[in-house]
């Protein structure tokens, strides 16, 4: 493909927060290698808004049909959508079930070139070992699949709002002590999460709870125990999470979105695993990301995440 030409080029990345994040560099590589094509974004809701503020985009569209395999009509209204778009070339940075049944529906016929792991597809990223890699390296070794030999980092120097509304003044800490409902073991107690509050009060930092939905009442848990704790659940959007990071001393969360989206700021960060999720594959990525993993976070002590984050705080 001439990549100086007028193409149309689509990316599919429906979600969640962190594998977003992390597809930030490689969108920006492609639009680096398609400098004058018309460039589309397919994601969900919670990403259009953005998706829209990086500036990768011309559109961002919102997959909003989401058919099963026997849902006729909601097949044929996303194959007209998808087909409104004459692409010239398709990345799914998604590579699921759900993104490569997008290929096939655009059939028969002819197809737009398309790099992923849908069965015929024009520029295969076919590692038998992909599962096995990490998601900055896999992207990587897909792009370069397709002609894209230089995949940055993300880039979040974009991500600016005005955060003076919750009356903050550094320094300040973030911890981000939820996540995934259905995925318990992937998440530190109340109780360490409050010790380090407290911690962190007593060495001059405001520790600052960020959260929502569900996570709500866990916050609030916290902020009792925790006196001078700022509670942010519910009040802040993905770029003010980048926004806050950019202005941390420090953060503290759990295997979650918010914490790449922090990461990918270059804030100084510790992440909690635990043996429901493998760093080697899905770790944050930054400048400053120290990893503590234990098979089961109900062990981890107070103790040892101060002795981890300390050596950010001299």
């Amino acid at each position: 493909m001439d990549k100086t030409s007028q193409d149309r080029i689509l990316i599919l990345k429906l979600g969640a927060l962190g594998d977003f994040v992390q597809a930030l560099g490689p969108m920006a590589a492609i639009k680096a290698h398609h400098p004058n094509a018309h460039m589309v974004l397919l994601t969900t809701a919670p990403y259009v808004a953005f998706g829209e503020a990086s500036q990768l985009f011309d559109d961002v569209w919102v997959d909003q049909y989401r058919p099963k395999v026997w849902q006729i009509g909601r097949i044929k209204a996303l194959r007209k959508m998808l087909a409104s778009g004459h692409f010239n070339r398709v990345y799914d940075l998604q590579t699921s079930d759900r993104s490569s049944f997008y290929h096939k529906i655009l059939g028969p016929g002819q197809k737009p070139e398309w790099c992923g792991i849908a069965k015929g597809c024009s520029h295969p990223h076919d590692n038998p070992d992909r599962d096995l890699m990490h998601t900055h390296e896999r992207q990587k070794e897909q792009l370069a699949k397709a002609g894209i030999k230089h995949v940055p980092a993300a880039d979040l120097s974009w991500a600016n709002s005005d955060i003076s509304r919750f009356g903050l003044q550094p320094p300040y800490a973030l911890l981000v002590p939820g996540g995934a409902l259905h995925r318990p073991a992937k998440r530190w107690n109340a109780s360490g999460y409050t010790q380090l509050a407290n911690h962190l009060l007593a060495h001059g930092l405001t520790p600052v709870l960020l959260g929502a939905g569900a996570e709500l009442g866990l916050l609030q848990v916290i902020e009792h125990e925790a006196p001078g704790t700022l509670n942010l659940g519910g009040k802040t959007d993905f770029i003010d999470l980048a926004t806050l990071a950019k202005e941390a001393t420090l953060a503290v969360g759990n295997d979650t979105g918010p914490m790449h989206l922090i990461a990918a700021t270059h804030c100084a960060c510790v992440v909690l695993y635990s043996h429901d999720s493998n760093p080697e594959l899905c770790a944050q990525r930054g400048n400053a990301v120290k990893i503590i993993r234990k098979p089961d976070l109900e062990s981890l002590n107070e103790a040892e995440v101060w002795q981890t984050l300390e050596p950010f705080l001299t």
